[in-house]
């Protein structure tokens, strides 16, 4: 690889001589300019042609004379780019980023496409990086998170001799697509050693560590590590005073909800809520916005108001099938389902389930899928179907068996320990009874071990 590096960086040497005599001997045309005349009076036209053939890189000096005779500036005739083109660019993206939060991620990733084929050509590696990881966003809400992938990792790569916090949102959506993927520890794993590599670099980066923290709560709860997750939610909050981007406050706010919600918090996940809203509201960002009203439809499902959860999650379904974000709505739709049921509607909970597992599985959205199977499993006992509700649960078990779930998977096989026990079975049963207290054993453990570290303000 390094001498592979080597060989790159003097052919790019020589392109860059050769493409500085290409814009000498351009511009000097254009402006109808001998090789004499553009020389004068501190050089030669002998020494233009050489310039002008590639074979002599002119040096500071020479540069600033041709640069100020052609009438552009230096940084443009050393590189082709023309002035301020690297903070038009990055304006120019951050533009084009807004029709994702309003709902239309499709022409966003269009509009994004082109914008890093541009930084490409002008050799503006951390422009790029920004388009990558605002393609990488646009992808993880339309679902397809193999592309999503693709550009946070290309975004990495472009940055990769730059400091973690320029990288930390690279970072963070690469850790969100494996999450979706029901790839639980790795998702833990990468946000954690991205914490741990900003402490130990010294780096504490308000910013970065309240995006890092953010992100991470999710996988902590759904391993059910909720004393990491009201960790890294009480870290978030202590330095949100020091983050002046509202839409990272807003997400940051998100986090913290569902940390509390976990750690049955309510009336603080409310207020954490109601805070995320408001700022997505101004900043109009209806995608999270949809995501604020799936917590609070979850959050009233767990005090039993379920009127009002249906409501929220039919909401916040809505809007995310509006706006094309068809994984996260089928993610949605396994919460509606469990409410549904509760509420004695099994035949609408069974149709909502029997779609939503057309567009999740293994490599999409193993955990939701797992709690959908979980809930037909438990329709299809309610219902006397104990065969049905055996495949359901054993479908869930495989689903969830190497996502890292602790505690979903300890209640399937609860589940279907008990289902067993019932029919008779009783060695099957001690079998999957004896897995579950496996995967309950070290609840919430994850690749790394240790929990991260405090945050020194």
């Amino acid at each position: 690889m390094a001498a592979g590096g080597k060989a790159r960086r003097r052919t790019d040497s020589t392109d860059t001589d050769t493409g500085i005599g290409r814009r000498v001997l351009r511009l000097r045309t254009e402006r109808g300019l001998t090789q004499r005349e553009l020389a004068e009076p501190a050089y030669t036209a002998a020494y233009i042609s050489t310039v002008e053939s590639g074979k002599a890189r002119p040096s500071p000096a020479a540069l600033r004379h041709l640069a100020a005779r052609l009438t552009v500036s230096e940084e443009e005739l050393a590189t082709g780019r023309p002035a301020h083109l690297a903070t038009e660019l990055g304006l120019r993206i951050t533009e084009a980023r807004r029709p994702a939060g309003s709902g239309d991620a499709r022409e966003a990733a269009a509009r994004l496409r082109e914008l890093a084929a541009e930084c490409a050509r002008f050799a503006l590696p951390e422009q790029e990086a920004s388009a990558r990881t605002a393609l990488g966003d646009c992808a993880l809400d339309l679902g397809d998170l193999d592309l999503a992938r693709e550009n946070y990792e290309s975004a990495e790569r472009l940055l990769s001799d730059a400091p973690l916090p320029r990288r930390a949102a690279a970072v963070r959506g690469r850790a969100v697509t494996h999450l979706l993927a029901g790839e639980l520890r790795y998702a833990c794993y990468l946000l954690e050693s991205a914490i741990e590599e900003l402490g130990a670099q010294g780096l504490q980066d308000p910013e970065a560590l309240v995006l890092l923290h953010s992100a991470v709560i999710a996988p902590y709860v759904d391993m059910g590590a909720y004393t990491r997750a009201a960790q890294s939610a009480e870290l978030a909050l202590s330095l949100a005073p020091r983050v002046e981007d509202p839409a990272l406050v807003a997400r940051m706010h998100r986090g913290v909800a569902r940390a509390m919600l976990a750690a049955g918090r309510t009336a603080e996940a409310d207020a954490s809520l109601a805070k995320a809203q408001e700022l997505y509201g101004q900043l109009h960002i209806r995608t999270e916005l949809a995501h604020c009203h799936w917590m609070r439809g979850y959050g009233r499902a767990q005090e039993g108001d379920l009127a009002a959860a249906e409501r929220e999650l039919r909401r916040a379904q809505d809007m995310l099938v509006a706006e094309r974000a068809q994984l996260f709505a089928a993610q949605v739709g396994v919460e509606l389902a469990d409410v549904l049921r509760r509420r004695g509607r099994r035949g609408e909970a069974v149709a909502v389930l029997d779609r939503l597992l057309d567009g999740i599985g293994a490599e999409r959205g193993a955990v939701h899928a797992g709690a959908a199977h979980r809930l037909l499993g438990l329709i299809s006992e309610e219902e006397g179907e104990t065969g049905a509700a055996e495949g359901h649960y054993r479908d869930a078990l495989s689903l969830l068996a190497h996502t890292g779930a602790a505690g979903d998977l300890a209640d399937i096989c609860r589940l279907l320990g008990d289902l067993l026990r019932r029919l008779g079975r009783v060695e099957a049963a001690l079998d999957i009874y004896r897995t579950g207290l496996g995967h309950r054993a070290a609840p919430g453990t994850t690749t790394l071990g240790p929990g991260v570290e405090g945050v020194p303000l």
